[in-house]
């Protein structure tokens, strides 16, 4: 791939910004966001729903993802949605790796693979599957729990990951209050899991 090749490419994007990582691995790291537009996995807790519609936001220009993102200090790019394999990524990720950034997907796994990511973080969902492949590279495994099903099924999915993958259960928002309680016991009593919180809620920004 060129530069001539990457120039000619837009993708549905809902919004970019600069900020910290809240969730999973690699929280508290300065990244920047490019959250894509279109989703069909349909999840009800969904905090960015806004982002499911992909005609309702614009299409930009892969070259311009790139300059936004080379405006700030850190070389983290966090590639997030709605569900960012609904789209090809190959480009986006050339482009980001050839301008020397690190580049992680946050995805539900739900769509094959395209781009190649410094880390990837599966959150599955039970709306839609997830693809073997997707298992077999993510780095983080990352379920979000809504109420006490949710232990069983994360076992589930951390059969189908690679050795080594982290582990991380994270309260939904809306019911922490209720569930964290659950987490942490879980978490002690099975200790390869780790707890992910939402700290980006916690110390207000985006």
């Amino acid at each position: 791939m060129n530069t001539t090749t990457y120039q000619t490419v837009s993708l549905p994007v809902m919004e970019t910004f600069y900020s910290i990582q809240g969730e999973g691995a690699n929280a508290g790291k300065a990244a920047y966001f490019i959250r894509l537009a279109g989703c069909d996995v349909g999840c009800h807790w969904c905090d960015v729903k806004d982002s499911w519609d992909i005609a309702k936001h614009p299409l930009i220009s892969i070259e311009e993802l790139v300059a936004g993102a080379m405006k700030h200090p850190s070389r983290n790019v966090i590639i997030t949605g709605g569900e960012p394999l609904q789209h090809d990524l190959n480009a986006l990720c050339w482009a980001l790796a050839t301008n020397g950034f690190n580049i992680w997907l946050e995805t539900s796994g739900a769509f094959p693979l395209s781009g190649e990511f410094d880390w990837i973080c599966l959150s599955p969902k039970k709306f839609k599957t997830p693809l073997d492949e997707v298992y077999a590279l993510a780095d983080e495994l990352k379920v979000v729990v809504f109420n006490k099903t949710d232990f069983k099924w994360a076992e589930e999915n951390a059969k189908k990951v690679k050795p080594g993958c982290r582990l991380y259960l994270q309260p939904e928002w809306d019911q922490k209050e209720t569930v964290l309680p659950l987490v942490i016991d879980y978490v002690k009593a099975h200790p390869q899991w780790s707890i992910s919180l939402q700290n980006h809620k916690y110390i207000h920004v985006p």
